[in-house]
């Protein structure tokens, strides 16, 4: 090959490919003999050949995506390119071939995006113009899939797990038309909140109290701590009539909601403050039969909540109903206090009859661990 011999360097390489076909070295050295001869298709094979030996052999991959940019082959060019980059995440990236390799793999990869994200704006805006605010979140989430912009976030929950409900992070209002009625008092229940906070004893305790001589986890830091304190209302299904007495308004609201009630279990309401520069970590909750409602009442401008791949901000007098059971998580990195009622439904895709049958299971539940 030095010598410009090329038909006779292939030649022999294609030998040295016969006697020992295990060698992926030997076909990657075979497609540069190719390449020099402007052979494409012989090339891709040689490649192809020595990834069929080793699919984790870097030189064959990097060999395959430079073929398939030089022949304007974008999409195969761009996914061979990502393999690039996933290999050498956890390899030695200080030499400077290896950065500027890098550099030109994300470059492509980053202007292959976006030229589908591009093509994907200009297919959808007429759909997505006249498409219902559901649906407008649904295929733009779809979207951000297909780009890879957006992972996708399944059910964990922590105690008892529905099958088949869909793994949704916020539900559609149109499942909650109750919600109207609990926003037109969101002025009520803020100015009971106001008056117990105002109290020199608020009454708030710690939302997360772990049992003594648990490891160090991430909810250490918010042990036992006011930097995230609850006055709850209602707490497993059991009315605290103390604290329901100082917010009598909210109390009324409440019972006439159409919550989830499971006797002993649910529903849990309370008041959730946030410390200024707190933040929650992500979490996933016990079960997904019940969705959870936040009315924000007290919310600096700046704090936000996480569900699965959605972020949003809280906005006073707007709720939301969510799955807590997808992974979530909650930031104030503002100086003042945020504040939001929370409380427990049922999730909108459980019939009335499955309703009833998972308080049958529980009710069972707690009399067979009794008896």
């Amino acid at each position: 090959m030095a010598g410009g011999d090329l038909r006779a360097a292939a030649d022999h390489l294609e030998q040295a490919c016969r006697g020992d076909p295990k060698a992926p070295e030997l076909w990657l050295n075979l497609s540069s003999a190719y390449k020099a001869l402007d052979d494409a298709e012989a090339e891709h094979a040689a490649l192809e050949r020595a990834l069929s030996i080793d699919q984790r052999f870097l030189p064959a991959i990097i060999r395959l995506a430079e073929l398939h940019e030089r022949l304007g082959q974008e999409a195969p060019a761009a996914e061979r390119w990502n393999a690039v980059l996933a290999l050498t995440s956890s390899l030695d990236q200080s030499s400077v071939e290896m950065q500027q390799l890098i550099a030109h793999a994300r470059t492509f990869v980053g202007r292959q995006q976006q030229a589908l994200a591009d093509a994907l704006d200009k297919a959808l805006a007429s759909d997505l113009a006249s498409a219902s605010v559901r649906d407008q979140r649904r295929v733009r989430a779809a979207s951000d899939v297909m780009l890879g912009r957006r992972k996708v976030y399944a059910n964990e929950c922590h105690g008892f797990h529905f099958p088949f409900l869909p793994a949704d992070e916020f539900f559609d209002r149109e499942h909650f038309p109750w919600l109207e009625t609990l926003e037109a008092s969101t002025d009520d229940i803020r100015s009971e909140l106001q008056s117990i906070l105002a109290n020199p004893d608020p009454g708030l305790t710690p939302y997360v109290e772990q049992l003594s001589g648990v490891p160090k986890n991430k909810w250490t830091p918010l042990d036992h701590s006011l930097d995230w304190g609850a006055l709850h209302l209602w707490r497993d299904g059991e009315r605290m009539d103390e604290a329901c007495a100082r917010a009598p308004r909210t109390a009324a609201l409440v019972e006439q909601l159409p919550l989830c009630r499971i006797p002993g279990r649910a529903p849990a309401v309370f008041f959730s403050i946030l410390k200024a520069g707190k933040s929650i970590p992500p979490h996933t909750g016990v079960t997904n039969v019940r969705s959870i409602v936040h009315l924000p009442l007290i919310v600096p401008e700046g704090c936000t909540f996480r569900v699965g791949g959605e972020t949003r901000p809280w906005v006073e007098g707007q709720a939301f109903v969510f799955d807590d059971t997808i992974e979530h998580e909650a930031h104030n990195p503002t100086p003042h206090d945020r504040a939001v009622l929370i409380l427990d439904c049922w999730n909108p895709h459980l019939s009335e009859a499955e309703r009833t049958m998972i308080c049958r299971m529980f009710e069972a539940a707690g009399a067979q661990s009794n008896s």
